[in-house]
């Protein structure tokens, strides 16, 4: 990191929590940076200048990740999330989101904000050593996952789903089971049972209706 950028790039921040004593915490820490411009919405947001949101969550539940996309949604800003824990499937979530840097709760220093904001400001990514080493293991396993997922006749991408992962989730979800949804899309039925076995891996589902419920959730059926 270049300290004289950090000190002299002024940068646009919103911040973000359901808990209006955390959000006015996290204005506090940040509102006398002098390289930092708190703005109260994003419709405040000067679209010449860096635009940085600070979200402080509690963990990655439903509401924390519809405003996650609601916050990346159709523009070109860069997240900071300040979190009280991260299970390793939270950790690629935030990731494949666009989450530029991840602090944890009790190391929000008003350094490491500022540190954090200026780093997503510019493009770069700041993790906790911690996370870094989960993150690997994690695409290391997404990886052989990926490889056996080509194993059974075409590669499935590291993220999401791919096109034939939903059509056999949405026979899935209409009640088909693995010999009628082969008759259906003219699989054998061990690739059925193998592009299941590879999805559920790679997105670490637990079963057949984790699968289905995880695709009605997150749009693909």
């Amino acid at each position: 990191m270049q300290v004289t950028e950090v000190l002299t790039k002024r940068v646009t921040v919103t911040v973000h929590a359901s808990d209006p004593l955390s959000r006015a915490g996290l204005i506090s820490h940040l509102r006398h940076q002098p390289t930092v411009d708190v703005v109260p919405d994003q419709d405040d947001v000067c679209r010449d200048s860096p635009a940085v949101a600070v979200m402080l969550a509690e963990r990655i539940d439903d509401p924390t990740t519809a405003e996650l996309r609601r916050l990346l949604r159709g523009r070109d800003q860069r997240v900071v999330l300040v979190a009280r824990e991260l299970r390793e499937p939270d950790l690629l979530a935030v990731v494949e989101y666009g989450v530029r840097a991840i602090i944890w709760r009790h190391q929000a220093t008003e350094q490491r904000l500022l540190s954090a904001v200026h780093s997503a400001a510019r493009g770069e990514g700041e993790l906790p050593p911690d996370l870094v080493s989960r993150l690997l293991n994690q695409v290391g396993r997404l990886q052989r996952a990926t490889t056996a997922g080509a194993a059974t006749g075409g590669a499935a991408p590291l993220f999401g789903m791919a096109p034939r992962e939903v059509d056999v989730l949405r026979l899935l979800a209409e009640g088909l089971d693995t010999r009628q949804i082969s008759e259906k899309l003219a699989y054998s039925e061990r690739t059925v049972k193998n592009i299941l076995h590879a999805l559920m891996t790679r997105l670490q589902l637990t079963n057949r209706a984790h699968a289905v419920a995880y695709a009605l959730r997150e749009g693909y059926i």
